[in-house]
């Protein structure tokens, strides 16, 4: 396998995490939250993160292919990534919302007697 088909050029998803990060963040426009964005990547929908590191031109595909799984495999992986360069306020309003909706996944999975 030569250094092109290994994921992330053998240095890992977390690191593959942190190269993203670096490049991309959540579009903060004007300091309002982007609720959409915290929903699709809890919902497990990466596609425009994923056509976006595909797109850069910094990644291999298999790289893209082993970030894509990473985020499958841990969603809360990219939203920690996203959030790597925010100020401490940001980010704990987008970490409440993140706890918000484990919180509405943990409530309507109850089942009632």
């Amino acid at each position: 396998m030569n250094t092109a088909e290994r994921p992330l050029g053998g240095i890992g998803t977390e690191a593959g995490d942190d190269m993203f990060a670096a490049m991309f963040t959540l579009d903060l426009g004007n300091g309002e939250v982007d609720f959409g964005a915290i929903e699709r990547i809890y919902a497990g929908n990466f596609d425009e993160w994923i056509e976006a590191a595909a797109r850069s031109g910094l990644f291999t595909r298999l790289n893209v292919e082993a970030l894509a799984q990473s985020w499958e495999n841990n969603p809360k992986s990219l939203f920690d990534a996203l959030l790597t360069d925010v100020d401490e306020m940001t980010h704990r309003r987008y970490a409440a919302i993140w706890n918000a909706l484990n919180n509405i996944v943990s409530f309507e999975s109850v089942e009632y007697a």
